[in-house]
């Protein structure tokens, strides 16, 4: 399509068929301020895009980008922090999954519904400082959040064992990691490295430690927080994202009963 610089409401919509689209979706009561319509985005993704391609829209706001996309064969990814994440987009695209959206550009697309989408929440910062302007790990990290937070930083499958107490996760079968925030004495890292035995190596990561890190020929020992502000970077006007491929979601024979957070969109 040849893109035109002047696109009359007849073609694309407007404010006021935008708010009836929200209406429609959610009730009168529960209408989000700002709205497009759907033609209006429908005809930018035809300029722009090709079936296949990956959206983003980083203001999701009612989600009216990533649900055009949705019925147009594109694949999506929408960020929102605020609260309408839950009352509006969550809801909007569940009902574009279910064929339960009879608005927008239903028709002229034929959708009748389909694929799924997963759904995460931003975690808190692992650091933040102390009042005396030290680092220190997040209080809000329990046990487990740090274990497998650490996993991520330092290239390892969080997988905690059954068997072995200090196994948290593995980059190979013979190289693990441990993740603690306590003060681990010599006495202690004897024992740890005792139970690791010759044959395997662990990577600690632990609050403080009483020992020459290289004193084990099996431990790696590592402090933290500063081995995780070795993974931070500061004051660059662009940062390295290392983004790590998401495991696919095995797909059901039933589409229509797949939980919408444990779908395949991002």
């Amino acid at each position: 399509m040849t893109p035109h610089n002047w696109w009359p409401h007849e073609e694309v919509g407007h404010t006021d068929e935008a708010k009836k689209e929200m209406i429609a979706l959610y009730g009168s009561k529960n209408v989000f301020d700002t709205p497009k319509p759907e033609r209006l985005i429908k005809r930018i993704l035809e300029i722009a895009t090709n079936e296949d391609d990956l959206v983003l829209d980083s203001f999701a706001g009612s989600g009216t980008t990533g649900a055009v996309a949705h019925k147009m064969g594109r694949k999506w990814i929408m960020v929102e922090l605020g609260e309408h994440c839950h009352t509006h987009i969550i809801p909007r695209l569940q009902k574009v999954i279910d064929g339960d959206d009879q608005g927008g550009i239903l028709k002229s697309v034929n959708w009748q519904g389909g694929g799924g989408f997963r759904y995460y929440s931003l975690a808190p910062s692992l650091l933040q400082k102390d009042q005396w302007d030290n680092w220190i790990i997040n209080k809000e990290y329990n046990a487990e959040m740090l274990a497998e937070a650490v996993c991520k930083l330092e290239g390892f499958t969080y997988a905690p064992s059954d068997v072995d107490w200090w196994n948290h996760g593995y980059s190979t079968e013979t190289d693990f990691l441990f993740v603690t925030t306590q003060n681990l004495s010599v006495e202690k890292l004897e024992q740890l490295s005792e139970d690791v035995g010759s044959d395997r190596s662990l990577l600690v990561i632990c609050g403080a430690f009483r020992c020459k890190p290289d004193r084990f020929a099996n431990l790696t020992i590592k402090k933290m927080p500063k081995a995780v502000m070795k993974h931070c970077e500061w004051a660059h006007d662009d940062y390295s994202l290392n983004v790590q491929s998401l495991p696919m979601a095995e797909r059901e024979r039933e589409p229509e009963t797949r939980n919408p957070e444990q779908n395949d969109l991002f």
